[in-house]
Order: C-alpha cells, then structure tokens, then sequence
C-alpha cells in the first residue's frame, strides 16, 4: 500500500487535528483510501522541531497540554523550529502547512510553500495568504516541480467550495459568487440582530474562541477580501490583488441599521462577491448588504458560511457548512491529501501503462 510521509509545519489547532485523525482513524482510513499516512517531522514556533524518519509516535505529543509540548528534549528534537531546514531537507512526501500569516505579504507560510515546492514536494495549506497573493507564481512553480499545491481549506476551511465548482459544477459557467464567508461577523451581526450592542457581540465572539484578540481583520473585512480573491481567481479565472478588492467592514453597521432593516424584512450580512462584466473582467468587493428574506444567503446564521454560485443552467447553487473549526479545517488537509493521491497516483499508472505498451510494441 502507497504511504505518504507527512512534515506538519504548525502544531497549532489544525495540524494536531489531523494529527488527531492519523492516531484514532489511520487505519481506517488507509483500507478506505487505499494509502496510509505518517508523520515524520514537526515544527512549531514555541515547541520547537521534531524529526523521525521512521515515524513520529503522536500520542504522546497529542497528550500533552496547550503551551506544555517541547521537542527541545526529545530524541530528533531541536528547541528551533527550523522550518526552512525542515521543510526542504527531511524526506516528507507531502507538507501540511498550517501556520499564521500576514495578511500584507502572506509570510510566513508564502515562503513555507515556496521551499517546499522547490524541493519537489507537494503542498497542503489552510492558509489564505499564499493562495489569495501569490497564488499564480506558486501554481505555476508546482508544475514547474511536477508536484501538487492544494489549498481546499483557504475559504471555508472544511466545506468543499473550491472542488464543488471546479469538480461537481463542471461544465457550467459560473459567472459571479457571493458569499458569508467570515463566521464571526456573521455571528456578531446576528448577535446585535439580537438586541446586544456591538462591542458586547465582539467580546463574546472572543469568549466563544471565534475571534481573535483583536478582531480587525474580521469585522473589518480583511479575511472576506482574501478569500474573494481566492474565488475570483480560482473559479473566474481573474488575476486580482488587495486593490482590486473593495472593503468595508460591519464596524459602521448600527443597531438602528439593524433594527430598520429588519423593519422592512431585511438582514444585515457581511458579503464578499465577484461578479464577471461583459468584457470579461471581473468585479470583486466585501461590504455590508442587507439582504431580502428570500436570499439564499439571508438565512446563514451563526458561525456557518455559505457561497452561492450564479451558473448559466442551475441558476444560483448554494453551498453552506462550517467555516471555521480545528477538526474541520482538518479534513480540509486531509481532502488535499486524497486530491493529491488521487492525482498522482492516476499520473504514475498512467506513466506505467505507457511504459509497458511501449515495450509490447517497441
């Protein structure tokens, strides 16, 4: 059986996640996916870096406490996270990065992808930076390696919406996309709907761990923005950056804004949408919409995200589902990684047939 071994770059939420699902489900699902995974290097910018080329043992490292893992004394441990040693060195199949990054320049994980891809490994990412920035230079740098970047999880981490219109909607032409794709400014609003005022509605979207400390890039729209970029350009076919984007955030959105809306039938969502012109550009901003009852996305409460695609023969197709989460975010990673077996393990038999007709008729 095919076995990919795995460097996890992070072991924040996400990669202990799949970290999580190796341990409890391995082998179910390498008789079900036909493939088994092992991790063989972590790194982490508090723990450090960790590296066994005949597999890492998770469980212990999945038994300790948040802030309590160090590698710095472990056998293959280092107190520095080496990533670029890590990521281009060790003999991983695939990189699963998963770390933070600037929403300006998409660093550190531009760079993580970018080693990784230039060693001729493939790439997994949750991270929107890299996709939504550079996403072009590092496409194209994949096939230059003869590898695969996948990044399912950049828009709605675990909701398949980059491989349902690529893949399921196939064969009709999307020409625009709207969507809630911010779970916490979607629960702030509906908070506020609710009567709370706004600085209340952020503080307990903090509590519940659906915002950050400082909560800019989600109620200001930054987050949309990325991932509209990520839309247009994968489902569009645009080529866009930040500037082409326009932003505005729900921070100016008053309960008296609420209160008049719902008055008239209306709600308040925070909507990122592309839109394709007749001369074929595309038209991309993230603003506060109130939207009539009957809107497929009107009804999207809470944390949940949804895109709605405007097709030629379907009309407008919604996909809802979380859009934040660890163990969701997971299975985005672990969606790649089928993706990524599926792919090549489809070029390596199709390269072995070719081989063996050559010699039949050689």
């Amino acid at each position: 059986m095919r076995r990919y071994d795995l460097a996890l770059i992070g072991f924040g939420g996400v990669n202990r996640a799949l970290a999580e699902l190796i341990v409890e489900r391995g082998d179910e699902l390498a008789d079900e996916l036909g493939f088994a995974m092992r991790v063989v290097a972590i790194t982490d910018l508090r723990a450090g870096s960790l590296v066994d080329l005949d597999g890492i043992d998770l469980a212990p490292l999945l038994a300790a406490g948040p802030g309590e893992l160090t590698f710095a004394d472990m056998e293959g441990g280092d107190a520095d996270p080496r990533n670029e040693w890590v990521i281009r060195e060790v003999p991983a199949d695939i990189v699963a990065e998963a770390t933070f990054t600037n929403p300006a320049d998409g660093e550190p994980a531009v760079s993580h992808v970018r080693w990784a891809l230039e060693a001729g490994k493939h790439v997994c990412t949750t991270n929107k930076g890299p996709v939504a920035l550079r996403g072009r230079e590092l496409k194209e740098l994949a096939v230059e390696h003869g590898v695969s970047f996948e990044f399912e999880g950049a828009v709605l981490s675990g909701t398949p919406i980059l491989r349902t219109a690529q893949r399921l909607l196939s064969g009709l032409r999307i020409t625009g996309v709207e969507g809630i794709m911010n779970g916490t400014s979607n629960f702030i609003l509906g908070r506020v709907e609710d009567g709370a005022d706004f600085e209340a509605a952020v503080k307990e979207a903090q509590d519940l761990g659906y915002a950050e400390a400082d909560p800019t890039a989600d109620v200001e729209g930054h987050d949309v923005q990325l991932k509209v970029m990520i839309l247009a350009n994968e489902i569009l076919g645009a080529d866009l950056c930040p500037e082409d984007v326009f932003r505005e955030g729900i921070s100016g959105i008053t309960a008296e804004d609420i209160k008049d809306a719902a008055d008239k039938g209306l709600r308040w969502k925070l909507v990122g949408s592309a839109t394709r012109r007749s001369d074929g550009g595309v038209d991309a901003r993230v603003a506060p919409v109130a939207l009539p009852s009957d809107h497929p996305l009107a009804g999207i409460a809470g944390p949940l995200n949804a895109v709605a695609f405007r097709t030629d023969l379907l009309g407008t197709v919604t996909v809802s589902g979380p859009g934040a989460g660890r163990i969701e975010t997971a299975y985005a990673l672990l969606s790649d990684i089928i993706a990524i077996h599926q792919r090549h393990a489809n070029d390596a038999a199709a390269s072995s047939g070719h081989l063996v007709e050559e010699a039949l008729h050689g």
